[in-house]
């Protein structure tokens, strides 16, 4: 008995580590592709991100309330670009995190806020726009300055306060075992509801949101007699351009990371190994593609606000007139410097010695 006892366990152990060993998974696969997506997003994000933040200061101050809002967003995009080198130094070590374990649930809680907050932000923009287009008249006592920066810190706390579970989930404790830091293999029941939660609420509903309040604003804005042509096709180009990007960043994440909930919770079996083979590379690129909405976002403001354009406009003239200011003046100091020269120099007197004629102060 004891015999076969053992050898039933000894079985079911070379098992286990037969299995564990064909669902283990390159991380070789994905990194020169998450490296060079996060590399780029940081190179073009920050400089779009520090301009952004420049101009909408101006519109701020200027009592802009499209402007609030896009300032809060550049802010929030500019933490996140700060932790791009983390998550790149990450993935270059094969997914072997180097530095403490707070510092993994500190770098994914600031991932998960920007996310979540650019979302919700993008859907302030297109309710705010909505709202100035569709309801022009009354909406002159609703946009108010003083409401945008209302509902952007609300959307700061509400965000962060969801997103305080990071600080305790296993998935966080990357000091120790294999280093990992949330890494999608790290499954369990806390992180799949959290998971429904993030897509029912974070995903699905600003999309429906998205669709109705652009929607709205490209049927009025057709139906106006007030506008030509070309304005109205850029109405349409840019409401398609909302939708599009917002699916292109966040549905691929949104909808592996719901078959990923769904795999846990219906498929016991072979819930890892099928996870882990076939959806993981999926995984990490949707989740490296999301970061792109942190590059993308300035580029795609600036087209949706007139004044920032203004704004842009103003400063290339200014930075123009500057330019050429400082050629006309050291063209000016050359000449006068050559003039200088000549009426300096030295001519003959009756007695043959030699003088100076300086400049009249006339």
């Amino acid at each position: 008995m004891m015999n076969a006892s053992t050898m039933a366990r000894s079985i079911l152990m070379t098992m286990n580590e037969s299995m564990n060993v064909t669902c283990e998974i390159s991380y070789e696969d994905d990194r020169v592709p998450l490296m060079v997506l996060y590399i780029v997003v940081f190179i073009i994000g920050l400089p779009a991100n520090l301009a952004t933040v420049y101009l909408t200061l101006h519109q701020v101050c200027r009592n802009n309330v499209l402007g609030i809002y896009l300032l809060s967003l550049s802010v929030c995009d500019l933490t996140y670009l700060f932790t791009l080198p983390l998550w790149t130094v990450y993935v270059s070590r094969n997914h072997v995190w180097p530095w403490s374990s707070m510092a993994c649930r500190v770098t994914g809680f600031v991932f998960f806020n920007n996310m979540y907050i650019s979302i919700f932000l993008l859907c302030c923009v297109s309710i705010d726009r909505y709202v100035a287009v569709v309801y022009a008249i009354e909406s002159r006592g609703l946009r108010q300055k003083r409401v945008a920066a209302l509902v952007a810190f609300s959307t700061y706390m509400v965000v962060g306060l969801a997103h305080v579970p990071v600080f305790i989930m296993s998935e966080g404790n990357a000091a120790e075992g294999n280093r990992r830091c949330f890494e999608p293999s790290q499954g369990s029941a806390i992180v799949m509801g959290f998971s429904f939660a993030r897509v029912c609420i974070g995903f699905f509903i600003p999309l429906a949101i998205l669709i109705f309040t652009n929607r709205a604003i490209l049927a009025n804005v057709q139906a106006s007699t007030g506008l030509n042509p070309h304005q109205k096709e850029k109405v349409r180009y840019l409401a398609v351009t909302v939708v599009a990007l917002f699916l292109i960043c966040f549905a691929p994440y949104h909808i592996i990371l719901l078959l990923r909930a769904i795999n846990f919770h219906f498929s016991k079996l072979h819930e890892d190994c099928y996870f882990k083979q076939h959806i993981y590379m999926a995984y990490k690129i949707s989740l490296g593609l999301s970061t792109f909405n942190s590059a993308v976002n300035p580029i795609l403001y600036v087209f949706s606000s007139n004044n920032i354009r203004q704004e842009i406009r103003k400063s290339m003239a200014s930075l123009c007139n500057k330019v050429s200011l400082s050629r006309r003046s050291t063209h000016s100091s050359q000449h006068n410097m050559h003039s200088s020269k000549s009426n300096s120099d030295p001519v003959p007197t009756k007695d043959g010695q030699m003088s100076t004629t300086c400049p009249s102060a006339s």
